[in-house]
């Protein structure tokens, strides 16, 4: 029960974030059809490993990068590109990190590349569409990353991470039992 209710409220707080854009503008359709698609890559990954502890840690993610992006976005007043409002950060950015960054912490690098190179080119779709400046891509996707170092743990196996420090450069491999 605890894994449904966590699925159900994952799938709405990714889903009433999205507007579906109404231009023309192919490269920015795509780009949010791919935020869909990413999303729902994440929830159907929690599904198909029956993943219930993961559900949560994604759930806490995302909360996380959602009310960080809104509470900058109304906070800080800068204009798009577009001449709209509520530029910095950007919250298709926030969420498609959030998720790529969900999708490699907690099942690896060989789901998060392709994760990551989705997550890339959506924040482009939002550049080329003048919807974003690219600083508020760049904060966006920090964002995103940023809680599920703290939030996600890895399923299983051997995860191999990048480890930056003050005064390192390295790498950190964990084994979970």
């Amino acid at each position: 029960m605890k894994t449904v209710f966590s699925l159900v409220l994952i799938a709405f707080i990714l889903f009433a974030n999205v507007n579906l854009a109404e231009s023309g503008d192919t490269i920015e359709k795509a780009g949010d059809i791919g935020l869909f698609v990413l999303s729902g890559s994440a929830i159907i990954m929690l599904f198909a490993h029956k993943d219930s502890a993961g559900a949560l840690q994604f759930a806490e993610s995302f909360a996380t990068s959602t009310a960080v992006t809104y509470g900058l976005k109304y906070t800080i007043h800068e204009t798009r590109p577009n001449g709209g409002k509520h530029s910095f950060p950007s919250v298709y950015a926030s969420s498609a990190f959030s998720c790529a960054s969900f999708i490699q912490q907690r099942y690896g690098w060989a789901y998060g590349i392709p994760a990551y190179l989705a997550a890339s080119f959506i924040g482009y779709s939002r550049i080329e569409s003048k919807n974003h400046h690219f600083g508020d891509v760049v904060a966006g996707a920090a964002i995103g990353v940023i809680p599920n170092l703290i939030f996600t743990k890895p399923y299983k196996d051997i995860t191999v991470t990048p480890s930056v420090g003050r005064n390192f450069v390295g790498i950190t491999i964990s084994k979970n039992f």
